[in-house]
C-alpha cells in the first residue's frame, strides 16, 4: 500500500484544489442547470416579437440595374423600412426603390418604425439612442454598427436594435436572456469576451478538475478498508488468529 506521507500530501492536494477549484465546479452546475431548464425561444425573446408581421407587397419598383447602370450588381435585398421599399445592393448601398434616392443612414423615426413592426403591440418607448461602439462584455457585442437601441419600459427591460445602415432589425435582449448570457460567462469562462470556449483559464480549470477527481479515487483506493481486505487478506486472518 501507499505510505502514511504520501497519502497524507495526496489529501492535502486533495483538498486545496477541492477548495479552489469548488466555486467554479458550483458555478458550471448552476448555469449547467440554467440551460437545461429554459427554454431557447423564451431566452431569445420571440415572445417579445410580433408573430403576426406581414410584409408589405409593392408595386412600381425600378429596376437596381437602371438606377445604377455604372455598378455591376452581385447582391440586392428588397427591404421595407417605415412603409418605404429599398433596394441593399452589394452589402454597401441602401437605395430607395421607387427615387433611387441613396441613403447612407436611416433616422430615429424609421428605426422607431422598423422596431415596431418587429416587436410585439403594447410596448411603451422608454428611450431611443443611437451606439456607435461597444465593449466586449456589451449585450450588442457582435452586432453590426452604428445601431438605434430602442429601450422599452418593461420590468423585463426590453431592448431592440436597429442597423442604421441597413435599416434591419437584429436583434432584442431583456433580463432573462441577460441571465443567460452572463451564466453563459462562467460556463466558458471567458471573462474577456464571454464567447471563446478555447480559453486558457478553461483549459487549465479542465485540467485540474480531472486532476481532483482522479486523487479523489485514489484516495479511495488507499484507504479504503474493502480494497485492504482483497490485497492483504492473510493479514487479517493473522490478525484474527492472534485474537
Amino acid at each position: 500500500m501507499v505510505k502514511r506521507k504520501t497519502a497524507l500530501k495526496l489529501r492535502q492536494t486533495h483538498r486545496y484544489l477541492g477548495l479552489f477549484l469548488g466555486i467554479q465546479f458550483i458555478m458550471w452546475t448552476v448555469s449547467g442547470l440554467y440551460f437545461s431548464w429554459t427554454d431557447i425561444d423564451e431566452i431569445h425573446g420571440d415572445h417579445y416579437r410580433n408573430a403576426e408581421m406581414v410584409h408589405t407587397n409593392f408595386s412600381g419598383l425600378q429596376s437596381p440595374s437602371d438606377m445604377n447602370p455604372d455598378t455591376e450588381i452581385h447582391a440586392v435585398e428588397l427591404k421595407e423600412i417605415a412603409g418605404e421599399p429599398y433596394y441593399w445592393i452589394n452589402h454597401g448601398i441602401l437605395q430607395n426603390a421607387k427615387t433611387g434616392e441613396i441613403k447612407q443612414e436611416i433616422s430615429q423615426e424609421e428605426a422607431l418604425a422598423v422596431a415596431d413592426k418587429h416587436m410585439m403591440e403594447g410596448l411603451k418607448i422608454e428611450n431611443v439612442e443611437k451606439i456607435t461602439s461597444t465593449g466586449k462584455h456589451h449585450e450588442y457585442r457582435s452586432g453590426p454598427l452604428p445601431a438605434y437601441v430602442i429601450s422599452y419600459d418593461t420590468p423585463e427591460n426590453i431592448r431592440a436594435y436597429v442597423h442604421a445602415t441597413t435599416g434591419s432589425f437584429q436583434s432584442l435582449r431583456h433580463r432573462d436572456w441577460r441571465w443567460f448570457d452572463f451564466l453563459w460567462m462562467t460556463h466558458t469562462m471567458d471573462y474577456e469576451g464571454r464567447d471563446d470556449f478555447n480559453n486558457i483559464i478553461l483549459r487549465a480549470f479542465s485540467l485540474l478538475g480531472l486532476i481532483t477527481v482522479l486523487s479523489g479515487f485514489v484516495l479511495w483506493y488507499i484507504s479504503s478498508p474493502t480494497v485492504r481486505k482483497v490485497i492483504n487478506p492473510k493479514k487479517k486472518k493473522k490478525k484474527k488468529t492472534r485474537v
